[in-house]
């Protein structure tokens, strides 16, 4: 019997990685070798362990799932990044993409789709979750040039970029909005992607440039 595919499940939710545990545990070529809670951790996971596949969410704690996966593919590029969300936006699946992934697969298609994405990332294939496919390759009209990334936020986009530019977590951005802290991880994986940021840094330079933060 050949080796098995070796994987990491990353996901915030400790009950999204015991079922897809179990979910996995059913394929005899698959075993899962490691797991992460945030995107640090996954890039610390794929580091000592060097899995053949990382199961990617994208709105986690602290480091999200597209710095995560950037970081990934630079320092561990053997590493195949298959990403799992809920998220169909075509913006998301563009830019990660751009960075190199292997996948993207929405989590109500997990049970039947995750195992042969994985066979097939780990082979070297593309897998695109056909909901998404078309929409993703087609090459949009995008801004015009003279567009300012930065209207393209929404009012409550354009308030989580103030307040982690100021350092907040994402903690009290959730406390200081009144919402949950997956809805505020998620508005700031959103506007990461519409301004083509990857980092707080590049956060914190943006908010500085467009008079968000006083210099």
């Amino acid at each position: 019997m050949s080796a098995r595919i070796r994987v990491v499940l990353a996901d915030d939710h400790a009950l999204l990685r015991d079922g897809l545990r179990a979910l996995l545990a059913r394929a005899e070529d698959i075993e899962v070798v490691g797991e992460a809670s945030d995107g640090r951790e996954a890039i610390a996971v794929c580091e000592r362990l060097s899995p053949d596949v990382i199961v990617l969410d994208i709105a986690m704690p602290g480091l999200g799932g597209l710095e995560a996966a950037t970081e990934i593919r630079k320092s561990q590029p053997s590493v195949k990044v298959l990403v799992l969300t809920q998220y169909e936006d075509r913006e998301y699946v563009r830019r990660f993409l751009k960075i190199g992934i292997s996948g993207y697969v929405l989590k109500r298609a997990a049970a039947s789709d995750l195992t042969s994405a994985i066979r097939s990332a780990s082979r070297g294939g593309l897998v695109l979750d056909p909901a998404i496919a078309r929409d993703a390759l087609v090459e949009s009209e995008g801004p015009s040039v003279s567009e300012d990334p930065y209207e393209l936020l929404t009012d409550r986009e354009k308030q989580v970029l103030r307040l982690v530019a100021e350092g907040r977590s994402n903690k009290e951005v959730a406390s200081l909005l009144g919402i949950s802290l997956k809805t505020s991880m998620t508005h700031r994986e959103h506007l990461m992607l519409k301004l083509g940021l990857h980092n707080r840094t590049d956060l914190v330079r943006f908010a500085l440039r467009k008079g968000v933060l006083p210099a």
